[in-house]
């Protein structure tokens, strides 16, 4: 009945155990590899916006090894004080290895934020955005630059709600089956996009592209590219702190919908809309296992919590600070 927390006396009330967030501060946002030590505060305003937006308890644990099999040992012998664990700003590939093998071998829920965290948000984001467009997802061409974590979690959602033309692409060019740079993660997405292995630079390819995805770094984009996109052409450049284009140059230079992850610029696309009502809804429903299916559910309720007379070029997604948005997300987990 306590749920493992001590207490001098038993009340009715029920207890639940904290959310671990488990780094080991190699891939911080804006910062990269800063290892675990210097990533605690990070991770203690993650645990800040755990209780406030979701009522969620939460407890930074910032490891002092990067070896996936450390990482993954440390996990297993604590996952009896957690109701979950939610894994941050770990670097790819190793990122997919961890994950893969804590959600086969433990009992409570694991989830990286980095990777379906920005995935849910970037597919609430796309789908408001395309419906503004008068796009439909399994007709538009979408082109991304980068191909780590988020962006490859980010394409399998897509590519999980309809979508069927997705060229991808890092610092060495078009993702593509058999690239000789591919990592284990390349070469599984590549199964699913890039269908005609095309070797073609972004400037090229970038033509007539309806959406444009970024997770890369900065300055990617220039003023020729986007005149050269698709009619209500959408950008969501989110790099951060500075995205591969600014959103009002985006705008000026054509683009229909413009996007990124700051909060100085309409249509912030920000995970913080998505973990803390997420984990809500795990713990309170029980669950073990965070499916595709939570996820999609989890984006198409955030998406409709714009409503029609509501949308616009400049509000295809509730404010990061709204406090209904966990309320809706943790009753859509299930």
């Amino acid at each position: 009945m306590a749920g493992g927390v001590i207490e001098t006396e038993l009340t009715e009330e029920e207890q639940t155990k904290p959310v671990g967030i488990v780094s080991d501060g190699s891939a911080v946002l804006g910062l990269g590899d800063i290892g675990g030590f210097s990533a605690l505060p990070v991770m203690e305003g993650k645990a800040v916006l755990f209780q406030e937006l979701g009522d969620v308890s939460a407890m930074p644990l910032c490891l002092k090894t990067q070896k996936p099999d450390e990482i993954i040992e440390i996990v297993m012998l604590l996952q009896n004080s957690f109701s979950g664990i939610n894994l941050e700003d770990i670097k790819a590939p190793k990122c997919f290895e961890i994950e893969n093998k804590l959600i086969e071998k433990s009992n409570i829920p694991i989830f990286h934020d980095d990777q379906h965290g920005t995935a849910i948000v970037v597919l609430a984001a796309l789908l408001n955005a395309l419906h503004l467009a008068d796009k439909k997802i399994d007709e538009v061409k979408i082109v991304f630059s980068g191909a780590g974590a988020a962006a490859i979690a980010v394409c399998k959602l897509i590519l999980s709600a309809g979508a069927k033309n997705i060229i991808m692409y890092d610092i060495d060019g078009a993702v593509y089956r058999g690239r000789i740079q591919n990592n284990f993660a390349h070469e599984e997405i590549a199964k699913y996009t890039n269908l005609n292995c095309s070797k073609l630079p972004l400037k090229d390819e970038i033509k007539d592209a309806d959406v444009f995805i970024g997770l890369s770094a900065p300055d990617i984009l220039n003023e020729q590219m986007i005149r050269s996109m698709a009619k209500n052409s959408i950008v969501f450049a989110l790099a951060n702190p500075k995205p591969e284009i600014m959103p009002d140059k985006a705008k000026e230079y054509g683009a229909f919908i413009a996007a990124s992850g700051r909060s100085d610029f309409n249509n912030q696309i920000n995970n913080s809309l998505v973990f803390p009502g997420l984990f809500n809804g795990v713990i309170k429903n029980n669950i073990k296992k965070i499916t595709n299916d939570i996820k999609l559910n989890c984006a198409f309720a955030l998406a409709s919590m714009v409503k029609d007379d509501e949308l616009s070029t400049d509000y295809i997604l509730p404010d990061a600070l709204d406090r209904q948005v966990p309320l809706i997300i943790s009753k859509n987990v299930i």
